[in-house]
């Protein structure tokens, strides 16, 4: 995996985490094991052993019952996913959705109903069409669809005790803090202080973005393979996470230390390895989780909410991603090669900006709830415990401006 471009990785595991892929995977499955089944039994004399249709007029109306049911299932599942989205979007914040539309549970009962609905099809489209013919009937394929059926009807049981279980708010913040974990064990390694990064010279070329969007993805690699090929250095100027407008400074292209740079930086290349999007996602973008958590939170203490216990659970979900930042040095992508020298430079995100949004946010919004008030002094204490140097002025900052 690799050898495959960063890029690409990206895009792959993009569509892995869309909600559309599991159950059309499930639904061409279905369809190419009843074509083969379908094939295969012409050769194959298996016994039934009497609990199947014995006639074809038989098998067409268990057939059809079973399409009819799957559909209606498949029906039913799709709207209480809908009121779901709708009801969390409305409660919550409209950020948490992407974690609903990556639940495997509902993806597999979706993809399994739409299945046994087009396994049936496919059966009944291969029965006999004389109802009285003599032509055997696709026992093996009959078989398979009851199986289908017996495991349609208990996965529709378990997924709506699922769908009760991942409605309530603390499974939803659980869950974020679960997908933000992840991303600091990938992002934020432990270790010492990183050696401060050579700096680069102006730039002698500045690179636009084509479109607007949301940077999702710094491609390291790309940029750096294409700095080698023009023997420069480039910097990406926004953090992933940030807005970028159409016609806003991108990519700087900065001449080595003590070179003069002659050539240009072909624009399309470089706009390629940063990846924009309309959305934020939990990729590169460790903020994301906080401020998915810190939409909870401010919401739950509007006043037409007025929900101080998921304000605290918000709270303390965040205060667990701090600590574990705190002990972490701060995040930084760039790229130097062997010989030291300086290829890609990218904007991070900072501990003062998580602070920012989990801290100076929430505190502003349950400003006359006590019991905000004084987690949050407890969340800061025990950041200060525990946290590196390089962090500790960002803490200090707010617990000494608590009251401003």
């Amino acid at each position: 995996m690799s050898s495959v471009p960063r890029t690409l990785r990206s895009r792959l595991a993009a569509a892995w985490s869309g909600f559309w892929l599991v159950p059309a995977a499930f639904a061409a499955g279905a369809v190419l094991l009843a074509l083969g089944l379908s094939v295969a039994e012409l050769r194959l004399g298996l016994p039934t052993g009497g609990f199947l249709p014995s006639s074809v007029a038989g098998a067409r109306s268990l057939l059809s019952s079973i399409i009819t049911a799957m559909i209606s299932f498949t029906a039913l599942v799709f709207s209480i996913t809908v009121v779901a989205v709708q009801l969390a979007s409305s409660q919550y914040s409209p950020r948490v959705l992407r974690t609903f539309l990556q639940d495997r549970i509902t993806q597999v009962a979706l993809g399994t109903f739409l299945a046994t609905a087009l396994f049936a099809m496919v059966v009944l489209a291969a029965l006999p069409a004389d109802a009285d013919t003599d032509a055997r009937l696709p026992d093996l394929s009959l078989a398979v669809t009851m199986t289908l059926v017996l495991a349609s009807s208990g996965l529709f049981v378990y997924y709506l005790h699922h769908v009760t279980t991942v409605m309530r708010v603390s499974h939803i913040i659980a869950a974020v803090g679960a997908q933000c974990r992840r991303v600091i064990e990938e992002q934020y390694p432990v270790g010492p202080a990183a050696a401060p990064v050579t700096p680069l010279p102006p730039p002698v070329q500045v690179i636009a973005a084509a479109q607007p969007g949301m940077v999702e993805h710094v491609d390291l690699d790309r940029l750096a393979a294409l700095a080698r090929e023009h023997d420069c250095a480039l910097s990406v100027l926004p953090a992933p996470g940030d807005f970028v407008v159409a016609g806003q400074p991108l990519i700087a292209v900065h001449p080595l230390p003590g070179d003069a740079f002659p050539g240009t930086v072909p624009e399309a290349r470089a706009c390629v390895a940063v990846s924009l999007d309309v959305e934020r996602t939990l990729g590169q973008d460790v903020g994301f989780g906080f401020r998915q958590l810190t939409d909870i939170a401010e919401r739950a203490l509007s006043p037409g909410i007025n929900d101080t216990t998921t304000a605290v659970r918000s709270v303390q979900e965040m205060h667990d991603l701090l600590r574990r930042l705190a002990g972490r040095p701060g995040h930084r992508m760039f790229v130097d090669d062997p010989d030291g020298t300086p290829r890609v430079r990218a904007r991070t995100q900072d501990f003062d900006g998580f602070l920012a949004v989990a801290v100076d946010d929430v505190r502003r919004a349950g400003r006359d709830q006590p019991r905000i008030t004084r987690l949050l002094d407890d969340v800061l204490a025990d950041l200060r415990a525990v946290a590196l140097p390089e962090h500790l002025p960002d803490i200090a900052r707010r617990i000494e401006n608590r009251d401003a």
